[in-house]
């Protein structure tokens, strides 16, 4: 035996997630481990005819007040915490009866599964663990001579660390296992900390902190030189972090915030019609709702149909085979949707290279939730942009009124129109984008190449005339000339959905009055950035 391996004498054992605790139990008494459990856990392991020690036979104290005082004791600290090179420290372990704990296998109270079930107050704090995280800290301190484990993922990893080494556990084993032990009480602690801030009504507390589980390392991020990985928060909002991947190869950076803003797009759209959202480079490059999936998808598709390619696509409704084909048509990377029937499923299944995402539904748009967004030296938090504008909110200020055909269309357009970075324009006709102008430093920039585009899209599809002749332009944030809107008008625009409080607005109702065309403000902005 070297020096640097830890035998496994005695392990304690407190766990409220059971998954593989029985053989866990099972594989470490065949290797002759003494077993002490608490409550439910030894309950669990003696029905299973494995003998255990109680907690409260180790330190003489009975389990109380409702289970919350039962580990917090020396005779458990002390033996988590003693250096077992150190004299002294054995010397005390002998004077007090404290017998050393080699292993602890901890995982936490279900705080963040209560939360997320929408339990009361009282609850969620009846759920913060408080002998779990002392107990996880004192091992993960001390993992020169104590090995902690903290999730039932890591059962198997022990369980082979003790068999290659007689019962013992290598030194680096011991301090990767405490690494992953305090992050799970530092995320723990985030979510307490995070959902206490919340109940308070506290939206910018003194500290806040974030944290995610590991879901899948990447091959590299935006580009190859960059390392990246994908974690998950475990927010029960329906997306790529949540979906099933029934084909294709791995996810990359790029896919996955892709797939974000596809879904998130189209989710903006009623369930009971239709809708698609393409997306490249986290840009819409067509959006369209349909009497059938897909008509949308095919609406869609027509509004930039080069860009299209190698894209992402999703659904609002499950996926059926004559999209399937529709979509198979050219090379795509992601298809996400709520569902898809086992014809599609045959369908995609010739193409290796797709990866289709299935999802339990789609997200609320107007949930709330926060974004991060880190800084040199710190970070930026904000709310989800939940936003919504409904036909009641939108007002018309100039002297033509718009059509319930325009209005309709334009709520389609600024809706779109949130989901485009800034500076945004969109055109939209009859439920379909015709035109979208992204990301562009000047918003007359933005219209130009929206209008360019319909252009192009005109060429394709064979037609007389660009899509944007009578069509509702949608501009994210104010237009603060009227350059931009005579852009518009130019493309053919009659419509125009904006959220004004420009110093300009007089003189841009003004040119979109002498123009002949209807505009409505909504009040509200959507910088995208």
């Amino acid at each position: 035996m070297t020096s640097d391996l830890a035998p496994v004498r005695r392990a304690l054992l407190s766990v409220s997630d059971k998954t593989g605790l029985l053989e866990l139990g099972q594989a470490l008494a065949a290797m002759e481990v003494e077993l002490v459990s608490t409550g439910g856990t030894a309950k669990a392991l003696r029905e299973a005819g494995l003998e255990v020690r109680d907690v409260s036979e180790l330190t003489g104290f009975p389990e109380m007040m409702d289970g919350r005082v039962k580990t917090l004791h020396p005779k458990v600290h002390g033996g988590l915490l003693a250096l077992r090179g150190d004299d002294d420290h054995v010397a005390a372990m002998e004077e007090h009866g404290i017998a050393p704990i080699d292993l602890l296998v901890v995982n936490l109270y279900p705080f963040e599964q209560t939360v997320a079930a929408g339990a009361d107050y009282d609850t969620c704090v009846e759920n913060i663990d408080i002998g779990g995280p002392a107990m996880i800290r004192a091992a993960a301190k001390n993992h020169g001579d104590v090995t902690v484990i903290v999730d039932p993922e890591s059962y198997d990893d022990l369980l082979g660390e003790m068999q290659a080494n007689g019962r013992a556990t290598g030194r680096g084993f011991r301090q990767a296992m405490a690494a992953r032990a305090y992050a799970r009480t530092a995320a723990y602690d985030a979510a307490v900390s995070g959902w206490m801030a919340d109940a308070v009504g506290d939206t910018a507390p003194h500290r806040r902190s974030s944290a995610g589980t590991l879901r899948q390392t990447l091959r590299y991020g935006e580009n190859p030189h960059q390392s990246a990985a994908f974690y998950v928060t475990g927010e029960a909002r329906p997306g790529v972090a949540t979906a099933t991947q029934l084909q294709g190869k791995e996810l990359s950076y790029n896919n996955i915030n892709d797939t974000d803003a596809a879904v998130e797009l189209v989710a903006e759209f009623d369930r009971d019609r239709p809708a698609v959202a393409i997306i490249k480079h986290a840009n819409p490059c067509g959006v369209a709702t349909g009497d059938s999936m897909e008509t949308a998808y095919r609406r869609a598709f027509d509004c930039d149909r080069t860009s299209a390619f190698g894209g992402i696509v999703a659904l609002n409704q499950p996926l059926d085979a004559a999209t399937a084909r529709a979509i198979a048509e050219i090379f795509t990377e992601v298809v996400i949707a709520p569902g898809a029937d086992a014809e599609a499923q045959d369908i995609f299944a010739a193409k290796k290279n797709l990866r289709l995402l299935l999802t339990d539904g789609l997200p609320d748009p107007a949930a709330a939730g926060r974004m991060w967004k880190q800084v040199a030296g710190g970070w930026l938090v904000q709310d989800r942009d939940a936003g919504r504008i409904g036909m009641d909110d939108l007002k018309v200020v100039t002297k033509r009124a718009p059509t319930d055909a325009e209005l309709a269309d334009a709520l389609f357009a600024w809706r779109v129109a949130k989901h485009v970075k800034s500076n945004a324009i969109v055109y939209a006709k009859d439920g379909a984008t015709v035109g979208v102008g992204a990301g562009q430093m000047s918003r007359v920039d933005s219209a130009r190449i929206a209008a360019r585009k319909s252009i192009d899209m005109a060429e394709a599809m064979g037609l007389s005339v660009p899509p944007t002749q009578g069509s509702v332009v949608a501009s994210d944030a104010f237009f603060p000339f009227a350059d931009g809107l005579l852009t518009a008008a130019e493309a053919g625009a009659t419509c125009v959905i904006q959220p004004g409080g420009s110093m300009r607005d007089d003189e841009v109702i003004a040119a979109a009055d002498e123009a002949g065309l209807a505009m409505v403000l909504t009040g509200m902005r959507h910088f995208r950035h």
